[in-house]
């Protein structure tokens, strides 16, 4: 499995679990939900790149999780720019940074371990239900932690066929699919030899 967390001293690596999970829900929601204007969107990207700031991490980190998404970010702001206009395709792609960013700032500030305690207890409820809590737990925070490791798979498919000298197009997702399914295997594998499936 590839390591996120980075062991940190700053004000998001002391904050609970909790508080952070349940920030980057509401956050979510209003990112998604909030109908926003070129300001706003712009205002709430500022407030996440700052997040890392306050968070301790070097400037370098918040640089290496953009950069990951500059190919999806483009594909996507051209696209909308070309069918809808340049403002949808500012503020659709500015919303998408934003929740990546902030899924992979709670991955770098927090501890798998931490995480899955909170959605145990989260999801506790549900067990009178006959619901298997601890795979919805662990579906839960595996999904999250998902998020920056396919961005990081993408920009590493888009700088191999660079460096092929061929162009961009969907010809790199079978790449993408082969890498992101070849990562779920080993994953189930490491889980299987934890005896966590």
């Amino acid at each position: 499995m590839i390591k996120l967390y980075r062991p940190g001293t700053g004000i998001l690596h002391r904050l609970p679990a909790a508080a952070k999970l349940a920030g980057l829900a509401v956050s979510a929601l209003l990112l998604s939900v909030w109908p926003h204007d070129a300001w706003t969107v712009g205002g709430a990207l500022l407030i996440v790149c700052l997040l890392y700031a306050i968070a301790g991490l070097p400037v370098r980190v918040l640089a290496a999780e953009a950069w990951r998404l500059r190919w999806l970010v483009l594909i996507l702001a051209t696209a909308l720019w070309i069918f809808v206009g340049p403002l949808a395709a500012w503020i659709s792609s500015a919303r998408l940074v934003a929740l990546v960013l902030l899924a992979s700032l709670l991955t770098i500030t927090t501890r798998m371990a931490d995480l899955l305690s909170v959605l145990l207890r989260m999801l506790s409820p549900l067990r009178r239900g006959g619901v298997d809590v601890d795979s919805v737990a662990m579906t839960v925070s595996l999904t999250i932690t998902m998020i920056p490791v396919v961005a990081g798979f993408a920009e590493q498919v888009r700088d191999a066929q660079r460096a092929r000298g061929l162009r961009p197009g969907l010809r790199g997702i079978v790449p993408l699919l082969v890498r992101t399914l070849r990562h779920g295997d080993d994953v189930g594998d490491a889980l299987a030899a934890r005896g966590l499936v």
